[in-house]
């Protein structure tokens, strides 16, 4: 904790917004490895649905600055490549 009170200010403004990036990055994680267990046995509907939702969660974490705007964009593209590799099965 600080010691003037700007400092403990600061000190829970960033605590909140930590436990909140954290969440959400919780959140991405989770729907990505139901979407890769979907993938894994081959349930195409299942896996589009859990791409949908994980591309929609990484977006708003994108603009919330929690990820960066490229990492969202490559983790997207390599999730997409593997739900095609689906259609081509």
């Amino acid at each position: 904790m600080g010691t003037n009170s700007s400092a403990a200010k600061r000190y829970k403004q960033s605590e909140k917004r930590r436990l909140r990036n954290r969440a959400a990055k919780s959140r991405v994680r989770t729907v990505t490895k139901s979407f890769m267990t979907a993938v894994k046995t081959g349930d195409k509907d299942a896996a589009e649905v859990k791409f949908k939702e994980m591309a929609k969660l990484m977006d708003t974490a994108a603009g919330k600055g929690i990820y960066h705007k490229n990492t969202v964009a490559r983790k997207k593209s390599r999730m997409n490549k593997l739900l095609n590799s689906l259609s081509a099965e």
